[in-house]
């Protein structure tokens, strides 16, 4: 295969990464029925407290964690509003993700254009060597590896599992849940730190791997509420989370390509806007019901399986309150 074509193959796997650990944070949530409207300033923050801790510590993993911590505070705030003070968890989300933005901007003037440390790539072993496959998506950071495993253990730990079981009941059915024992609301709590840190940790891969750094005009910006899209293009599945994400990248490598090209002329605001009109695209398919037509033309005898393939509804009780 072209050598340029591997390049640019390999650059979407790694652009794409902090896409797919925040969409799986946001999904974890909903899966719970939580929804962490935060996201797109989360990002902002964690990038931000990831990179000045890192500097500061010159710890690439305290930064880590400091990015982390300021994701799983934010959907902290947001579980306390939403189960414990019965408030709107999409207002108080809303609220909170246009302060943690404006905030990361303030904050971050000391640390415009400044250096700091990166994750260095770990090809890793024959791994690495596999013809195409291992230059593609095993010659990246820790952070590829990492989304690679958290698909994976997600998609077993929702479907194969017990616990997993409880978490999409918990979402979808939470009555009937906290009927057979299940601490609907506790859960609710694990769920949302759990997806507010790998959004937090989805910061931290911006700013100390993909768009290494701090600007005034943060390069991630915009990305919080593509993650959310995301998951709702993927129908709330972990695999169709990679496949949002990394389609994404693509159309943003694409565009970047195009605009290179001297050959091609094509205005910039339509090539920077062809990611957005494919999510706009979707959501209007998803909200139409057009999915569910387009599978009633197929033969009874898929239409269940493809259904379970394309399921895009959200669980039922997203964003509902339960009292015990």
């Amino acid at each position: 295969m072209d050598e340029t074509l591997l390049n640019i193959l390999n650059t979407i796997v790694a652009s794409a990464t902090p896409l797919v650990i925040a969409s799986m944070g946001e999904m974890i949530a909903e899966r719970a029925g939580m929804i962490n409207l935060s996201l797109n300033g989360s990002l902002l923050l964690a990038a931000l407290a990831g990179f000045a801790t890192a500097i500061a510590s010159d710890s690439i993993i305290v930064g880590v964690l400091a990015g982390m911590a300021v994701g799983a505070a934010l959907a902290w705030v947001i579980a306390i509003g939403a189960i414990y003070l019965r408030r709107d968890q999409v207002a108080i989300g809303f609220v909170l993700t246009l302060l943690a933005a404006d905030l990361a901007r303030f904050m971050g003037t000391p640390y415009n254009s400044l250096q700091g440390p990166t994750v260095e790539r770990l090809a890793l072993p024959v791994l690495a060597d596999i013809p195409i496959v291992g230059a593609v998506l095993f010659n990246h950071t820790l952070f590829v590896y990492f989304s690679f495993a958290l698909v994976i253990f997600t998609w077993v730990w929702l479907f194969k599992t017990r616990p997993g079981l409880a978490h999409r009941a918990t979402g979808e059915n939470p009555q009937a849940a906290f009927a057979r024992g299940t601490q609907v609301n506790g859960l609710r709590y694990a769920y949302m730190l759990i997806g507010g840190a790998l959004i937090g940790l989805a910061g931290t891969a911006y700013s100390l791997d993909v768009k290494a750094g701090w600007a005034a005009s943060p390069a991630m910006d915009g990305d919080g509420w593509i993650a959310l899209a995301i998951v709702i293009f993927a129908g709330w599945h972990p695999f169709r989370v990679v496949l949002g994400a990394y389609l994404f990248a693509g159309l943003r490598a694409a565009a970047s390509a195009i605009q290179r090209n001297p050959n091609i002329n094509i205005p910039l605001v339509l090539l920077n806007g062809l990611p957005w009109v494919l999510m706009i695209l979707t959501l209007m398919l998803v909200s139409t019901g057009a999915i569910d037509r387009l599978i009633r033309l197929f033969p009874q005898t898929l239409q269940n399986r493809l259904r379970q393939v394309l399921r895009s509804n959200p669980p039922a009780a997203l964003g509902t309150p339960f009292e015990a």
